[in-house]
């Protein structure tokens, strides 16, 4: 994906957040399950904003034209980012959340915060990732920043909402919601595609899945239309 953003003349940079649990001796595996279960939005959101501040620098980079796109979590994270920084010019997300208020609920919330811990299996890797109650309470310690409905209203960037009709993670619903909430973005419906636009950890051919394919095209066409063109 990188590389075809790259062929299209973007300088394009792809990055782990710093508490995301890889190491920089296996990025592609959870060797660090402690600084996984320390992680929270406040962590992700200084990550991204040290990642702008270090490439605005590059003589390569435009500074009228950033672009950020965010998947999943990562779409919430990233349109919180887009208002919050009127730097950025550009934003596309990627079957992202409407909402970063995902918390377990009632007696699954209590025993949380009785026990400081709950784990999720990682499907891949088959590992029981934790997550500390810390996450928690440095989202309630500041709600009014992390919510995603309000940045969405009021970002000022131009925006690109991509989603699938079968996610399985994240509804489609999240999606339209967001194109009401920011009447000015663009919508794309992927039909039939999956939370992950057809990609797999590890992926292992040299051509990009058909629905990402999709993706990464209609991305393109955004990005020169709305940001390099305008």
């Amino acid at each position: 994906m990188a590389e075809r953003f790259a062929e299209a003349g973007f300088f394009f940079v792809k990055f782990n957040f710093s508490h995301n649990g890889t190491t920089l001796e296996d990025p592609h595996n959870f060797a660090d399950l402690e600084a996984f279960g320390n992680n929270n939005y406040s962590k992700e959101l200084s990550d991204l904003g040290a990642v702008i501040d270090f490439f605005m620098k590059a003589p390569e980079v435009d500074d009228q034209k950033i672009v950020l796109i965010g998947h999943s979590r990562g779409g919430g994270i990233s349109i919180i980012k887009t208002f919050e920084d009127e730097r950025i010019n550009g934003l596309i997300t990627l079957a992202s959340v409407d909402t970063l208020e995902r918390f377990p609920r009632n007696d699954a919330f209590e025993k949380w915060k009785e026990t400081g811990v709950y784990y999720v299996l990682n499907g891949r890797t088959k590992q029981e990732m934790p997550h500390y109650y810390q996450f928690y309470e440095d989202f309630e310690k500041d709600q009014h920043r992390f919510d995603v409905e309000r940045a969405a209203e009021m970002a000022k960037a131009h925006v690109l909402i991509i989603h699938g009709t079968n996610d399985e993670s994240v509804s489609v619903k999240d999606a339209e919601h967001l194109h009401i909430l920011h009447p000015n973005s663009e919508l794309y419906l992927i039909e039939n595609a999956n939370h992950t636009f057809g990609a797999k950890e590890p992926w292992e051919y040299s051509e990009l899945p058909k629905d990402l394919h999709k993706v990464v095209e209609k991305s393109v066409e955004f990005i020169n239309k709305k940001i390099v063109n305008e």
